[in-house]
Order: C-alpha cells, then sequence, then structure tokens
C-alpha cells in the first residue's frame, strides 16, 4: 500500500505564521455569530521530502468533532510551506463511519472562499472558508477533502492523527461521495488544522500539550485520547479543541523532527487566534525534561508556564494548570529529572498562578510507587497512558472550571 511520504520528515524552519482569508471570513477569537471551534489539530511541521508538494492529489481527512452545529466552516494551513499552495476543489461531508472514505448520503458539501471555489494560500498562512449550511452531528466524524491541482512546495501536516485518512493520486475527487477512488490510507492529518460550527454552546476549550495531549498510546480509530473523553463528560456544552503535538517542548525546536514549534512560537496561533475560546488545559514540560538537551532547571520550565498564563489571561481565557505525569521506566528517567518534574509540579500546584489545578500526577501515580505510572493507565512504554489511563485523566477534570 502507498502511502503519503510524512514519516520521518524533518522540521522545516519557520518563516512566518499569520491568517489570510477571502472577503469578510478573517477569523477572530471571538468571532460573531455563535461560531465556536468543534476540532483542531495543530500543524506541526512541513514535508522536507515533498519539495512538489502533492499535485493531482485528492487528500480525504477524517476529523472527529466535539459540538454540534447547522453551518460549519474550515481552517486550511499552509503555515509550513514555502511557496503558494493552491486549493482547487475543498469539500466536506459527514463521514459514513470514522474507518471509511465514504460520505454520508445527501451531506456532501463544496466549499468557497469569498465566494470562489478555489484559493492559493500564501506561504506561512492560512484561510478560513466561507460558511456553509451542514447538520454538523456532536461526537461525530467529518470528511474533509483538499484537491491540490500544481506543485506548492513542502506540505504542512499533522504527524500523528491516532486516526486514518484516505488519498488518491490520480486527481479530483474531492466531491465523491462514495469514496471509491480513495484506496490510498494515511495516518496523517495534512492541510486541514480546524473546524468551527455555528453552535449554541457558549465556547471552547482548549488543550494545550504535546504526545500525552495528541493522544500517543490510545487505540487508533477509537476517539480515545483525553480530550475526546473530556467532550464526552461535557456532552456539548462546550467544544473542545486539541492542541497536542507528540514530542513538543515549551522552550526548544527540536531540529529534524516533527515536534512542532516551541510551545511560547505556537500558543498564538494554536490557542489565541482559536474562535471563542474560553478556557484552556496546560499539560506540557515532560519533553523538557526527558528530551536531550535536558532541561533541569526547574526555573525555565516555570517561566514559560508565567509567559502562557499571562498571555492567556490578557484574552480573558481562563487558565488551567496539570501536572507533569510520573515517568519513571521510560529510558531517559533518572534522579536528576525526576526531581525537576516534582519541583515543577510543587509549583503548579501552590504556586496560584493558574485559575485552576489538574493534578494528573496524583491521578496517575502507582502508590506503591509514585515515581512511576500505575501500570493499569501504562501504555507500556511507562511515559504514555493507554486508554484506561486517559479516560482516568479525563474523569479527573472538575467540569465546573472550565
Amino acid at each position: 500500500m502507498r502511502r503519503l511520504l510524512v514519516f520521518g520528515a524533518v522540521l522545516v524552519t519557520l518563516v512566518g505564521s499569520g491568517v489570510v482569508a477571502s472577503s469578510s471570513t478573517t477569523p477572530d477569537r471571538h468571532p460573531p455569530g455563535g461560531w465556536v471551534g468543534t476540532w483542531a489539530a495543530s500543524p506541526g511541521t512541513g514535508v522536507a521530502n515533498t519539495p512538489n508538494g502533492y499535485p493531482n492529489y485528492s487528500i480525504r481527512n477524517v476529523v472527529h468533532t466535539s459540538i454540534g452545529g447547522n453551518q460549519a466552516r474550515v481552517r486550511l494551513s499552509n503555515t509550513f510551506g514555502t511557496s503558494p499552495l493552491t486549493f482547487g476543489h475543498v469539500t466536506i461531508a459527514v463521514a459514513a463511519s470514522n474507518t471509511s472514505p465514504a460520505a454520508k448520503p445527501g451531506t456532501m458539501r463544496t466549499l468557497t472562499f469569498g465566494g470562489q471555489p478555489s484559493v492559493v494560500v500564501p506561504a506561512a498562512a492560512e484561510v478560513l472558508s466561507d460558511p456553509i449550511r451542514l447538520n454538523v452531528p456532536r461526537d461525530g466524524d467529518l470528511l474533509i477533502t483538499t484537491y491540490t491541482p500544481t506543485p506548492s512546495g513542502p506540505v504542512t501536516f499533522h504527524a500523528f492523527a491516532g486516526q486514518t485518512s484516505f488519498f488518491t493520486p490520480n486527481g479530483d475527487f474531492a466531491n465523491q461521495e462514495s469514496g471509491a477512488a480513495f484506496t490510498e490510507q494515511t495516518n496523517v492529518w495534512h492541510y486541514v488544522s480546524g473546524v468551527d460550527v455555528r453552535s449554541g454552546a457558549p465556547g471552547s476549550v482548549v488543550t494545550f500539550g504535546d504526545s500525552i495531549t495528541d493522544g500517543v498510546g490510545s487505540t487508533n480509530n477509537a476517539n480515545r485520547r483525553w480530550p475526546d473523553l473530556l467532550s464526552d463528560r461535557l456532552r456539548g456544552r462546550l467544544g473542545v479543541l486539541n492542541a497536542g503535538i507528540s514530542g513538543n517542548r515549551l522552550l526548544l525546536d527540536v531540529p529534524g523532527s516533527g515536534f512542532g514549534r516551541n510551545a511560547l512560537a505556537r500558543f498564538a496561533d494554536d490557542v489565541l487566534s482559536q474562535g471563542d475560546v474560553r478556557s484552556m488545559i496546560v499539560l506540557e514540560g515532560i519533553n523538557d525534561i526527558q528530551q536531550t538537551p535536558h532541561q533541569t532547571d526547574p526555573a525555565m520550565i516555570i517561566s514559560a508556564y508565567r509567559q502562557l498564563i499571562a498571555q492567556a489571561k490578557a484574552r480573558g481565557i481562563k487558565v488551567i494548570g496539570a501536572t507533569i505525569l510520573p515517568f519513571k521506566g521510560w529510558r531517559v528517567w533518572d534522579e536528576t529529572l525526576e526531581a525537576t518534574r516534582v519541583s515543577v509540579n510543587q509549583w503548579i500546584r501552590t504556586s496560584g498562578e493558574f485559575d485552576s489545578v489538574i493534578d494528573f500526577d496524583r491521578v496517575m501515580r502507582d502508590p506503591a510507587d509514585p515515581q512511576r505510572m500505575l501500570p493499569a493507565y501504562d501504555a507500556g512504554d511507562h511515559l504514555h497512558p493507554g486508554d484506561a489511563g486517559y479516560q482516568a485523566m479525563a474523569n479527573a477534570i472538575d467540569l465546573s472550571k472550565l
């Protein structure tokens, strides 16, 4: 089976970021008319081994909603592109199932941009589609299909989806309801970075983090990431937007990886520019500690948290701090790294700088060995939870604080 060439891709240098859209569709943090985010994925990098992009490809991304609505609009990203990117045809549909490229009959819609069916996205920019009428289900699945007719340069993508999507390199099949042309598979989300719906929900919560928020260790195609399970508990009362990137760090980029820009660099795009965010949960820092070069000074990690708190609160967003999970047994764990984690967690619990705190450390640790994750919650590598662990994390969140 042929796959999109995204695995083992290297991180390209960020040349800037911005939001570009046609006509009156420019997004802002409190968009009018009840627009709330139902799904998001933070762009992690560009595919350096795709110098021509994906000309003549149709890519059908499968994404899972948190809230429903009667209209939708889609955000597409060329954040890591180095040249203009043309979308010749973009569609949205309700998926027949989350493991098939077929659309639910009668739900296929063509998206427009300033009234036009195609759009050119400058390098390092995003676009937001015009609104389209569609009954978007809560806790359901959508198909976002892009057709790129011409060469474009490196492709912007989210490397770990935990979800099978589909593609064909044989032309424009964006509006094909049956999905028969989409014979190839990928476990990566390409180009699409967000879906908003017109909803009665009062806003959304952004979960900002690394691979543990991204859902590494959970069952593929099952939506068992802890943000998904939080959304299940909320039952449509708030949108839940997953801004986790596997391998992401608070303070450093990681050249040669798909781990995204550091959290401070991506914060404005991945949190502040989302529609109607009312709160965010921050679970970052383990990669600063465990990746090389190791950050063993708690004050450096704390300074990054303080910046995130200040920027979010300046925009009226509540900030909920989450303690860093135990990781004894992971390949680089030692007492020095553990001491850093303990110090950072102590500050999260006691500083009073967050609006509230979720103590994931206490929830997830083994009472017999508090430096280690409870075996029943461990995906097996001693760093990432499995499905049961992610459920325990979601259950630990006080919904009244959101």
